[in-house]
Order: structure tokens, then C-alpha cells, then sequence
């Protein structure tokens, strides 16, 4: 019953009072080269934030007071530390693109793996790439994800795996990191569209069909 201002910088995960600023609690999480990009994510009583390099902790929020529990802390080769994209939870999972490259499933219990894929980011039978990005957005049973290349995915994510319905390359990669080519913007959906831009231009594409 309280509301809560939830704040990731370079050093901490904070909670204040949105409208006095008084601090709650806090939670060390040091964000490596202060790149605390993501926004916390909540699902019923747990919180994930995370960032590259393996710095992500699951938090369980208090049902009476503003406090939380730690849950677990990343590990290498557990959980996830996403760049610049923001995770997706749903029924026990995370969904979201790990910095080494791959789209990853992991228990929000336990922070286990469950599968990883490099094929929505950076193309079927490819090579994790370092920062390697691509964007989720949930509609119906299916997630659209815009990923680096250009292209605008449809996939079902579960914890079984991930599965493509479709896929376009619907804009052209107008920036380099790390020696190849990107698009790194986060689409925007409306009105039965998606509205993708690059440094370039921004384009309206339709999903009506």
C-alpha cells in the first residue's frame, strides 16, 4: 500500500518516497562503467535489474513495509546482464538479451538458464556478438523483438524455447559498435503499427496483417 521510486545508478538499486524522497531501503548493485541503463523490472513480489558484465540481483519485495530480500546475484553463466534492452518477465522467466550476445530464458527463483539462441539477435546459426542487442515488446501470446540487423521478429517465447513465426529486415543499420554495424533504438508501437527509426529516418510499419 505504499508507492515506491525505484532508482538504479552507478553504484546501488534504491527505493524513496516519490514525493518526499526520503530513502526506503537500498541494495549495492555497481554497475560496470556506471552503465545502469535498464529499468528495475517487477513481477508480483520480485524485482530484477541488471546490467553487463554479470552485475544482476533479484530482489523480493516486503508484502507489509517497504523492504526487500535478496534472492540471488548473477553469476557467470547465470541469470543475465542486459546492455541496453529491458528483460521481460512472465511465469517464472525471464526473457532477455544477455551482453555476450544471446537471447536467454532464466528461473526467476533461481536465476538457472534455461536455453539461450543467438538466432533473433544476430541471425540463425550465428556467433554470440559482444553487446549484441534486440529489443522485446509482448502482444497476445507472441513478443515482437527488434533486434540489431534491422529486422523485426515474431516469436513465441516460453520456457520450452524459443520459436520464430516470422521475420523482416525493415530498416538499415546506420551506426557501428565493436566493429559491425547496428540499429540500437527501441521501437514504438501504436495503432496497429510499429515506428522504427535509425540515425537516419523514421519509418512507420504496419501489422495490421
Amino acid at each position: 500500500g505504499v508507492k515506491q521510486l525505484l532508482i538504479w545508478h552507478a553504484t546501488s538499486v534504491n527505493s524513496l518516497n516519490p514525493e518526499t524522497g526520503e530513502k526506503y531501503w537500498t541494495v549495492p548493485l555497481k554497475a560496470e562503467y556506471k552503465m545502469s541503463i535498464m529499468a528495475p523490472r517487477q513481477l508480483g513480489d520480485h524485482l530484477f535489474v541488471g546490467g553487463i558484465y554479470d552485475k544482476a540481483v533479484m530482489l523480493k519485495l516486503a508484502p507489509d513495509k517497504p523492504a526487500v530480500t535478496e534472492v540471488w546475484r548473477a553469476k557467470k553463466g547465470t541469470a543475465l546482464g542486459p546492455v541496453n534492452m529491458k528483460p521481460f518477465l512472465e511465469a517464472g522467466h525471464i526473457y532477455g538479451v544477455h551482453q555476450p550476445g544471446p537471447l536467454v530464458a532464466v528461473k526467476i527463483e533461481t536465476g538457472e538458464r534455461v536455453w539461450e539462441t543467438t538466432e533473433p539477435v544476430t541471425g540463425k546459426g550465428s556467433k554470440p556478438a559482444d553487446s549484441a542487442t534486440a529489443f522485446l515488446v509482448k502482444n497476445g501470446d507472441r513478443f515482437f523483438l527488434f533486434n540489431e540487423l534491422g529486422e523485426l521478429v515474431i516469436a513465441r517465447l516460453s520456457p520450452k524455447g524459443y520459436e520464430e513465426i516470422s521475420r523482416a529486415k525493415v530498416i538499415d543499420q546506420t551506426n557501428v559498435a565493436f566493429g559491425r554495424s547496428v540499429v540500437w533504438s527501441h521501437p514504438a508501437f501504436a495503432n496497429k503499427c510499429a515506428f522504427i527509426r535509425n540515425d537516419k529516418e523514421l519509418i512507420c510499419v504496419s501489422l495490421a496483417k
